[in-house]
């Protein structure tokens, strides 16, 4: 990929709220430009956000970290995405409020300089018509290629939907429980994604398997699999898959070979679940990461 070429971060916002009262900013989107920001890559996050107070803190945070804020429509109606996390048996759980912002992104309101490059989004965002339509004017640009981060999360999803965004992707990523859903059945994991895989078009396919890593195949037949470092410190699983995603995108703007993708994948998902929620404002965290990468 060309290190030049553009990257769009397309879908939601929102807050994630702890049972102990501490609201951490989330969605997969935001953190994978969040994470993609301070790994150098300079994003353009497309989303949207209430007029209100958690909205403002929102365009505050990106504009604290480097972000650019262009992309970040301000919805007069609707508010700021919010979602109460429970964590249960050291795996989070999802009550994710409808009608919020982001499910309404604008065609009308997109930035008009996107041209080649990558688009990021993942399914939830395209629950609404409004912000479907929008990230289907804006990956059928000239140029665009798309990477599609699966997240089921019900209601919001109907299987045939979801296989006609697969079949526009070029990479996907989904956990092992997403794969048993779209894919048909058969014997073993390996079987399930070369057929989803063939029955999509796609280049690579990633499957995650939590404490088990990951594993690619591509389009010419190669399997790699990858596994998670121990972890010094055990705070919760919230993003590590995005955490996974924002590295692999990285590695593939940046031309790494595919084995040193998923292992540096790999291993910042393994750091991210030493964090309270899936990002931080500590810069030293990604420094450490990216020293080590090198």
């Amino acid at each position: 990929m060309n290190t030049q070429a553009g990257l769009y971060i397309f879908g939601e916002v929102l807050f994630d709220c702890f049972p102990s009262g501490e609201q951490v900013l989330g969605g997969a989107p935001f953190n994978v430009a969040w994470h993609l920001q301070a790994l150098g890559d300079r994003p353009l996050f497309i989303s949207r956000v209430g007029a209100d107070e958690q909205g403002r803190t929102i365009l505050d945070a990106m504009r604290a970290w480097g972000m650019e804020g262009s992309g970040l429509q301000i919805d007069p109606h609707r508010p700021t995405g919010r979602v109460e996390v429970q964590i249960i048996d050291n795996e989070p759980h999802y009550d994710i409020v409808a009608d919020s912002g982001y499910d309404y992104i604008a065609v009308d309101e997109l930035p008009s300089r996107i041209d080649e490059g990558i688009v990021y989004h993942g399914t939830l965002a395209l629950r609404q018509k409004t912000s479907y339509t929008a990230l289907q004017q804006l990956s059928a640009r000239s140029g665009i290629r798309i990477f599609l981060d699966v997240n089921l999360r019900a209601p919001w999803w109907q299987k045939e939907k979801v296989l006609t965004w697969l079949a526009r992707a070029h990479w996907a990523k989904m956990n092992e429980h997403e794969l048993k859903l779209l894919a048909a059945p058969s014997d073993t994991l390996e079987q399930q994604m070369q057929t989803l895989l063939v029955q999509c078009g796609l280049e690579q396919l990633i499957v995650t398997q939590g404490a088990q890593g990951a594993v690619v195949l591509t389009a010419s037949g190669e399997k790699y699999c990858f596994q998670p470092e121990k972890a010094a410190d055990f705070v919760d699983t919230v993003g590590a898959g995005d955490a996974f995603s924002a590295v692999y995108i990285h590695g593939l703007r940046a031309g790494w070979a595919l084995t040193d993708i998923g292992e540096r994948a790999q291993a910042f998902a393994s750091q991210v679940i030493g964090l309270r929620g899936a990002t931080t404002t500590d810069a030293t965290f990604y420094q450490r990461f990216l020293k080590s990468i090198r």
